[in-house]
């Protein structure tokens, strides 16, 4: 899908989408509760689709009602499952170590892309345990019963495998340890999924900066809870005010665990001057910090090594969009400079089949004109985003 975005200025108050990472977070617990459980403020993003198929395929009972999903949880795991994980590499992670709670087979499917990101952490661990762990090309089959003891993962890879495990370990007989390998990156979405635990009456708690108890014969407790608004997708909201418009985006927890809260503090950074912001903990506000320093006076983002495995080769493809607008970008093994400078670009945009770049690239248009290729990649995140900012104000056709 082709969007073509004419020059125009946003103004306005509009609600945050709800939450991805708090989603995703909340379904799976839910869908672990012996019992029913209600998540309130659900958005049916691909990614989001895709855990409550997956969470469907293990025997959960779910029913959609309007932005609630009632949640009967799962009361048996045996049997040999198929589970399609689309895009979402959260969900991914966060099910391979639930579907080992079976020691029956389960197979793992999803994108080419999303099967090119690493499952090391994963694979180690089911040869440690003489499990099965098979990946073929965008499948991975695993059986074979996860065992609890004690579990070392390095931190510098992504928090979801560890989130995985904590997911998992709690329902096991034994007690188990997970040792996080420093430097622990992501810290924060590690809490989150501690917090959300917690919710649901599950308790694993630090023992030290880098090590954290599980204890065992844990079971999860039905709720009826409520997604925050996302602070990761309010950033393309509240963009607009670095580049000229008039926005603000609502429905924000203040108090959230989400790490990519940190963008009101990065973007009055990106305003005020030409600043290295480190982005070791906030990797998905990598593309539109790339736009909005394009649009200002440029920047230096450090901590930027993960972004080769999202959905695209996150700095690479902004440095080939942001080329298109004239502004120049090195990308070094865990640092962006940015340039600064817009020309209007002469070349369509592509959306690299990422929906934080096509958003990123949106905001710049708007100042510009011009068109993106590829638009529907929003769907995975944020389906109405393009909606969304019409009534904001923003003038953009389809074709």
């Amino acid at each position: 899908m082709r969007i073509n975005i004419e020059k125009s200025t946003a103004k306005g108050v509009i609600k945050a989408p709800p939450s991805k990472s708090d989603a995703h977070r909340l379904l799976i617990c839910a869908g672990l509760a012996n019992g029913k459980s209600t998540v309130h403020n659900i958005a049916l993003s691909e990614d989001i689709s895709a855990t409550i198929d997956c969470l469907r395929s293990l025997g959960a009972k779910i029913e959609i009602f309007g932005d609630s999903v009632t949640v009967e949880g799962i009361t048996a795991f045996d049997s040999e499952r198929f589970l399609d994980c689309r895009e979402s590499g959260s969900t991914l992670r966060f099910f391979i170590p639930i579907c080992m709670l079976s020691k029956d087979k389960t197979q793992l499917v999803g994108s080419e892309r999303l099967f090119s990101r690493p499952l090391d952490v994963y694979q180690k661990m089911c040869e440690r345990q003489k499990l099965t762990f098979e990946q073929n090309g965008a499948s991975v089959t695993v059986a074979g019963r996860l065992k609890s003891g004690e579990y070392s993962v390095n931190g510098n890879i992504s928090s979801q495998f560890i989130s995985g495990l904590l997911f998992a370990l709690p329902m096991l007989d034994g007690d188990s340890i997970i040792r996080i390998i420093p430097p622990v990156e992501s810290r924060p979405y590690i809490e989150m999924t501690l917090n959300t635990l917690r919710k649901f009456n599950v308790s694993c708690e630090w023992q030290d900066s880098e090590t954290l108890f599980i204890k065992g014969g844990q079971r999860y407790c039905p709720q009826n809870v409520t997604a925050e608004g996302d602070w990761s997708n309010a950033a393309f909201l509240d963009g607009f005010g670095i580049i000229g418009s008039f926005v603000t985006a609502t429905g924000l927890y203040t108090d959230s665990l989400q790490g990519d809260k940190i963008y009101k503090e990065y973007f009055k950074s990106i305003k005020d001057g030409t600043p290295t912001l480190d982005i070791t903990n906030c990797p998905d506000l990598g593309p539109v910090l790339m736009a909005l320093a394009a649009a200002n006076n440029g920047a230096v983002l450090t901590g930027t090594k993960r972004l080769k495995i999202k959905e695209s080769d996150r700095g690479e493809a902004m440095k080939e969009e942001l080329s298109k607008f004239n502004v120049s970008v090195t990308v070094n093994e865990d640092e962006i400079i940015v340039g600064c400078g817009l020309s209007k670009p002469t070349q369509v945009l592509c959306s690299h089949n990422d929906h934080r770049i096509v958003m990123s690239l949106a905001l710049l248009l708007t100042l510009t004109g011009g068109s993106i290729d590829g638009a529907e990649a929003v769907k995975k995140s944020f389906p109405d985003f393009f909606e969304t900012i019409r009534k904001l104000g923003i003038v953009w056709s389809e074709g």
